[in-house]
């Protein structure tokens, strides 16, 4: 490698930009994310945010192979197996300086295997942590072996990968030595976790952080061997001791009795994350996801969605100019451009219809997340990582909300007396409850949000009276949990069951005030003779929304863009609109 290293320039006054990358974008695109960091770093300081690796899509992606490595450590195996060395250290150079945190993340895991060993070996008392179906220790069958298949799997693609993406040398060396390295080690806790029966919580997220590490050391190697001096962040321990002055307040009590993190463990947590990224100096920061064990486990706290999060933190911590999420689509369209043709780039939204069209189908980024960042004042900018030139969309804070951003002038004011957008969610069912005449009626209603919140079950549309209610919520992927749930419903009211519907959403800012935008919506509709099941508005006026059988979506996707979300308007669409 020849010539002087490309670094974030050393003036504090210069913006922090936090880019954050997903994992189809790290499995596919490096060479776009190379050119991308390098186009922005003589202007901006640089710091990157990357999930595990996908090759092709999500459901193929490390992060499932680690959760399926996880189910299969614990199931039955053919006898005869062995039980792996512990793997030895590798590694120098490159990763060595600033892998300490990797490093201590091994050995903990390291000692919390022998640990594990001597719990199973040392002992004939059951696990304080025994799952109500943990095998008998007089079963015959010894455990499961698929899991190490996985781990080749996993091994093997992030292998290949470095291979790709770095010229042959002593940190492409390096790197393979690192993947094999942390393999072995996932490969030797899946082991651990199989004598004793049992993963826990705080285990399965250390599982799952395994693909943020492989996915992290393969950019920060690919970024210096193209000449941009990077630093591997690693953020296994960075919930450490300075965190438990908060223990008081940072668990409360939250949905189905789950312990939630208050805000104030976020906060501190962008402070620690800046600390730790200004350390770096001028070398380029490239950051996993998975920011290690946090109370109540990473997984059951965030969900997947943990990368965003940490991103979303790191643009708080460090004040950035905006968060840029890097995907493989421009940004947020009018519809979904696959579904309908003549759907168009949105140049500008707003958080809470950002928001909307997460939660009713259209992927942008969790409500939870953007918050951490709009209420930092920070704009969020969805880009497409093989289109850097591409325009892209920003949320902007409500407050101040610039109008017609970009767009031609004799387009705005057609376009701020339109709705925003349209999207459709896919695989609904209907539930209709009728009262059985023994329930007085108010407490009809609090029986039934009861048998609900204890079944966990969460309602996207609601229609409610005195003595019926209709929900409609995603369908079940297990039928005995559906079957027990209409069981309990039964006991307050006669009870039908809809499948094969779909939730159509109108979404915008200006709904509220756009006289007859409904009207246009279900005149439509009604036209295209698809009938509507449920009509539900949000109590923020900003979304409406109707079910519709699921057979008719992608037609009412089209009409409602056409009619709605289509300019110049025909005279009779514009009559109903004013």
């Amino acid at each position: 490698m020849n010539g002087e290293l490309r670094r974030n320039v050393s003036d504090e006054s210069v913006p922090w930009i936090v880019q954050k990358y997903g994992g189809t974008s790290v499995g596919k695109s490096l060479d776009s994310i190379t050119r991308i960091v390098d186009s922005y770093i003589p202007n901006s300081r640089v710091a990157l945010v990357c999930s595990a690796r996908s090759s092709h899509t999500k459901a193929l992606g490390t992060t499932n192979l680690l959760l399926q490595a996880s189910t299969e450590a614990l199931q039955p195996r053919a006898s005869g197996s062995q039980t792996p060395f512990f793997p030895k250290r590798v590694g120098s150079g490159f990763f060595a300086p600033r892998d300490a945190v990797g490093r201590e993340m091994s050995a903990s895991m390291m000692s919390s295997i022998s640990s594990l060993r001597e719990m199973d070996l040392g002992s004939s008392s059951p696990s304080p942590f025994q799952p109500s179906g943990r095998r008998s220790p007089d079963s015959p069958s010894p455990p499961s072996d698929t899991f190490n298949e996985t781990v080749d799997t996993i091994k093997k693609g992030h292998l290949q990968a470095a291979r790709l993406s770095l010229r042959p040398g002593p940190l492409r060396d390096e790197l393979e030595e690192e993947i094999e390295r942390d393999c072995d080690s996932l490969r030797s806790f899946l082991q651990a976790a199989q004598i004793i029966d049992e993963i826990s919580p705080r285990s399965q997220d250390s599982i799952v952080g395994t693909g943020e590490r492989l996915a992290c050391k393969i950019v920060a190697a690919a970024l210096r061997d193209r000449g941009i001096d990077s630093e591997l962040v690693l953020l296994d321990t960075i919930v450490d001791s300075s965190f438990a002055s908060y223990s008081d307040s940072l668990v409360s009590s939250g949905d189905q009795g789950v312990a939630q993190l208050g805000q104030e463990f976020y906060d501190h947590l962008a402070l620690k994350l800046r600390e730790r990224i200004q350390e770096c100096g001028t070398r380029v920061p490239v950051i996993t996801g998975f920011f290690g064990p946090v109370p109540g486990s990473l997984l059951a706290q965030i969900g997947r969605g943990y990368t965003d999060l940490c991103a979303a933190l790191c643009a708080v911590g460090l004040n950035a100019a905006e968060l840029q999420v890097w995907k493989e689509v421009d940004g947020i369209f009018t519809a979904d451009p696959r579904k309908v043709p003549a759907a168009r780039l949105v140049p500008v939204i707003t958080p809470d219809e950002a928001a909307e069209l997460t939660y009713y189908g259209s992927e942008v980024i969790h409500p939870f997340t953007m918050e951490q960042v709009i209420r930092a004042r920070i704009p969020i900018r969805i880009k497409n990582v093989d289109n850097p030139a591409g325009q892209g969309t920003i949320i902007y804070p409500d407050e101040g909300f610039p109008r017609g951003l970009s767009e031609p002038r004799k387009e705005i004011a057609l376009a701020e007396r339109m709705p925003t957008a349209v999207t459709i969610k896919n695989e609904i069912i209907v539930l209709n409850i009728h009262s059985n005449r023994k329930t007085i009626s108010h407490g009809f209603l609090a029986r039934i949000f009861g048998t609900l919140d204890r079944s966990g079950v969460v309602v996207d549309l609601i229609s409610t009276s005195e003595v019926h209610v209709s929900m409609a919520m995603q369908d079940f992927n297990s039928r005995t949990r559906l079957e027990r749930l209409l069981t309990d419903l039964r006991r307050i009211g006669d009870v039908t069951l809809s499948r094969d519907m779909a939730i159509l959403s109108l979404v915008g800012r200006n709904l509220r005030n756009a006289i007859g935008s409904a009207g246009l919506m279900f005149t439509s509709l009604a036209k295209a003779m698809i009938n509507i099941e449920m009509i539900s508005q949000g109590a923020s006026e900003i979304n409406i929304s109707c079910v519709i059988e699921n057979k008719d979506a992608m037609k009412a996707l089209n009409v409602i863009h056409e009619s709605c979300l289509t300019y110049p308007r025909s005279p009779e669409t514009a009559i109903l609109s004013i």
